[in-house]
C-alpha cells in the first residue's frame, strides 16, 4: 500500500457536541498527515452544518469500501455497531474511540485520541475476527426476511400485555416451549450486551459459540444455554400467540413477526474486524470497563 492513496472512513455520534469535535479533530489530522477523511453523506452534512468552513470533504460512495484502509469510529458501542453496518462484507477493520459509556467494543478513549490517531497513521495495531450471527424469518417454509448481527438477535412481544409464545430448537431438534416476553441469541461479544442484562453468561470472544437466553420466561426449565456455532438456533413463534413480536438485530434492524413466524440463527462467514492497540487478555478488559474490584490480587503483574 506504500504510495497509494489512503482513505479512512469516520463513522460519528453526529447528534453529540462531543462526537462532532472529535471528528473535526481527526479530519485536521488525517488532512495533516496525507490521508483522505471519508464520510457518510448525512454525517458530512452533520458536520458542515457545525462547522461551516470545512470543506473538501469525501462522501462515501465517491471512495469504496474496498479503498478504506481503516473505519475510526467516535461515539460507543451503537456507533461501533452502526459502522460495522455500513462496511459489512469487506474486510477493513474498525477502531473504536468511546464517548459514550462502557463503550465494550471501543479500543481507546477520547482522552487518548491524538496517540490513538497515531498509531493508525503508522498501522500499528493488530486486527481481530469477531464472530456474527446470520437470521433468516421464515413464514410456512417461505423466506420473508434476512439480516445478521455482531451483538445479538432478539425475539421479543410488540406489546407489552402480551405474552409470546415460543417454541426453542436447539440443531434441528426441539428443546421446550413457554411463554416469555422474548428470547435473546448473541454471539460472544454480545454476550456482554443484552444478554448480560438479562442474565446470560459472559462468553470469552474468543470462544466460538452461540448463547440463547429466555426473557421473563414463565416456565421450570428456562435457563440460559451456549450452544455450538455449527447448531443451528431456531425461535418458534407459535401460532396461539395472541398478538404480534419484533425481531430487532443488534438493536438496529428490525423486522415484525405474525404468529407462526420462525427465525433461524446461524453462525454467519462474514466476521466482523476490530482494529486493536492494545495486547491484553479479554478479563482485564472486563475489569477496566466493569470496574470490578481485584484489590488484593497477588498474582504475577
Amino acid at each position: 500500500m506504500a504510495g497509494s492513496a489512503r482513505h479512512m472512513l469516520i463513522v460519528s455520534h453526529t447528534g453529540r457536541r462531543e462526537s462532532l469535535d472529535a471528528a473535526c479533530e481527526v479530519i485536521a489530522r488525517l488532512r495533516a498527515a496525507g490521508v483522505t477523511p471519508v464520510l457518510v453523506e448525512s454525517e458530512l452534512a452533520d458536520l458542515q452544518q457545525y462547522q461551516p468552513d470545512l470543506e473538501g470533504l469525501t462522501p462515501f460512495g465517491e471512495v469504496t469500501a474496498e479503498e478504506i484502509e481503516l473505519v475510526i469510529v467516535l461515539g460507543g458501542d451503537g456507533t461501533i455497531l452502526r459502522a460495522a453496518e455500513i462496511v459489512r462484507g469487506t474486510s477493513v477493520p474498525l477502531l473504536g474511540v468511546n464517548l459514550g459509556h462502557i463503550g465494550f467494543l471501543a479500543e481507546a478513549d477520547r482522552d487518548d485520541l491524538g496517540e490513538t490517531l497515531r498509531r493508525a497513521l503508522e498501522r500499528d495495531y493488530s486486527v481481530e475476527e469477531r464472530m456474527t450471527i446470520d437470521v433468516t424469518v421464515t413464514v410456512d417454509g417461505v423466506v420473508t426476511y434476512t439480516s445478521w448481527a455482531l451483538n445479538e438477535a432478539t425475539v421479543e412481544k410488540a406489546s407489552r400485555e402480551r405474552m409470546l409464545e415460543l417454541v426453542i430448537e436447539v440443531a434441528g431438534r426441539p428443546l421446550s416451549t413457554f411463554g416469555c416476553d422474548g428470547a435473546v441469541i448473541a454471539t460472544p461479544t454480545g454476550s456482554t450486551a443484552y444478554s448480560f442484562s438479562a442474565g446470560g453468561p459472559i462468553v470469552w470472544p474468543n470462544i466460538d459459540a452461540m448463547v440463547f437466553v429466555p426473557l421473563a420466561a414463565h416456565a421450570l426449565f428456562a435457563r440460559p444455554l451456549v450452544v455450538a456455532p455449527t447448531s443451528m438456533l431456531a425461535i418458534e413463534v407459535q401460532r396461539r400467540t395472541n398478538g404480534t413480536g419484533v425481531l430487532f438485530c443488534d438493536g438496529r434492524r428490525t423486522h415484525e413477526l405474525q404468529p407462526g413466524s420462525r427465525v433461524e440463527v446461524s453462525r454467519s462467514d462474514t466476521p466482523v474486524r476490530l482494529a486493536r492497540l492494545q495486547r491484553g487478555v479479554f478479563t482485564d478488559r472486563l475489569v477496566r470497563k466493569f470496574d470490578l474490584p481485584v484489590h488484593g490480587w497477588r498474582g504475577p503483574e
